[in-house]
């Protein structure tokens, strides 16, 4: 059995891999640490597991354990590991907050951190000491565009329109989360300036060279100049539905052999002939992208749960490819329907 250890196990995310991770075939979850929720019961926080188990959050923080998911707020994770906790050399990591997830950013302990899109670094994965498990936003966009990329088929302009779930901003209430604000309404924001936009160029430049500008601009100014991101606030509570358009030569029918070979093999993503929605993602671990071909335009439509595919469903993922598991353990999900 897989010893586990979750640090910041009260928020959303938190919830979600514990949700998962109860139920894993090959893990035991060791401790769920929340100092805020400290002897309180899981259940009584995470309300959807009621009956499911009967595990307590913890205060305490120990490395007599596998793997550490840390479940942190952004900057959180990098201080955490950086106050001198007791973690032992053998400890694996997987981190959801942002803080590893860049070139520049990745070594802690004499080893780096491997950027965890199965989809880009599979095999990396499987040796992996420390994953940086990729952005929500990041995850849908990369995953709507690595095929192009793949064969150096991207253009210089793309276009992108991307609508989340309340969910994303987390659980600590804002302006922008509140139901009276949220229901019924729609709003843009971080329009070109998105953060996730510099994990995705880095992504993109892996398989495509020269995708990335040179320039003494900063790496988020020289993404915006090829992506143009604008991300939405939907009146729903979780999912990622993205919209995207490039100028292609290739078919609809070369699109859809050129999407079908490279996600061959990937377990949870799927290409669709049919037109999409979200509800066939949420609360699953699969992307579902659908193309079409108008004029010069090649459409790119994808949906993504962006707490599962998109935060913790690919951290096990990632897991079980550390570990030597199958891909899917623990991961097979049935979506909402109606």
């Amino acid at each position: 059995m897989i010893k586990v250890g979750i640090v910041g196990s009260a928020g959303y995310t938190g919830g979600e891999l514990l949700r998962v991770l109860i139920y894993h075939p090959e893990v035991e979850i060791v401790f769920a640490n929340s100092a805020s929720n400290a002897g309180n019961k899981i259940y009584e926080v995470h309300n959807d597991l009621f009956g499911d188990t009967e595990l307590t959050f913890s205060s305490d923080f120990h490395s007599d354990i596998d793997v550490l998911f840390l479940c942190v707020g952004h900057g959180d994770a990098r201080k955490f590991l950086d106050e001198n906790h007791p973690i032992d050399p053998s400890v694996k990591i997987i981190d959801l907050s942002q803080d590893y997830r860049l070139k520049a950013n990745t070594a802690y302990n004499g080893k780096n951190f491997v950027y965890g899109l199965p989809e880009l670094n599979r095999d990396k994965i499987k040796t992996a000491h420390y994953i940086a498990n990729p952005g929500c936003f990041a995850t849908n966009i990369q995953l709507a565009l690595l095929p192009l990329a793949d064969k150096g088929l991207l253009p210089n302009q793309i276009h992108v329109n991307a609508t989340t779930g309340s969910t994303g901003a987390g659980q600590k209430p804002g302006a922008t989360t509140h139901f009276s604000w949220r229901n019924n309404n729609l709003s843009a924001y971080k329009s070109f300036e998105h953060q996730h936009l510099q994990e995705i160029s880095e992504s993109l430049a892996q398989l495509q060279d020269g995708f990335l500008p040179q320039s003494d601009q900063s790496l988020l100014e020289r993404a915006a100049e090829r992506i143009n991101f604008v991300p939405q606030r939907g009146d729903f509570a979780r999912g990622i539905f993205s919209v995207i358009y490039v100028d292609s030569d290739l078919s609809e029918e070369q699109a859809y052999e050129l999407y079908e070979a490279y996600y061959e093999g990937h377990p949870f993503t799927h290409v669709s002939l049919k037109n999409i929605d979200l509800k066939q993602v949420v609360n699953t671990n699969k992307s579902i992208i659908h193309l079409e071909k108008h004029g010069n335009k090649l459409l790119i439509l994808n949906a993504t749960d962006n707490l599962l595919k998109g935060a913790s469903g690919q951290a096990v993922q990632n897991m079980n490819l550390m570990f030597g598991l199958d891909e899917r353990a623990g991961l097979n999900l049935k979506s909402v329907g109606f």
